[in-house]
């Protein structure tokens, strides 16, 4: 059996940059949770004081709005992944000495 000793690889002078790369499917859970559980913290906040302010009938409505409607924002964001990038697609560009003649194209009418 051939071990890496035997065989070494040659090695690069520069180190490779993956800078393109994309986050990782961990990472991407990770901030997803993340942005799930402040939704959800704003969210109790504000049913917390909307039972403060009942008194005060318009913050009350807002605040509740709000404790409502953010559930269904915090299941939106944490489903949403981040946009694929875009990516350059390889055409073939043929070489000025490879490209065929333009010739007019002869009609016949009739």
């Amino acid at each position: 059996m051939a071990t890496s000793q035997q065989f070494p690889r040659p090695r690069r002078a520069e180190p490779v940059l993956i800078t393109e790369a994309e986050v990782s499917q961990a990472e991407q859970h990770a901030a997803r949770k993340k942005r799930y559980a402040i939704t959800m913290g704003i969210r109790v906040v504000a049913l917390v004081l909307a039972a403060v302010f009942y008194q005060t009938v318009w913050l009350m409505i807002v605040l509740a709005f709000l404790g409502t409607v953010l559930p269904w924002i915090a299941v939106i964001m944490a489903n949403d992944r981040p946009p694929k990038k875009k990516q350059h697609v390889n055409r073939y560009q043929a070489r000025p000495d490879r490209v065929l003649e333009n010739r007019p194209v002869r009609v016949i009418e009739g």
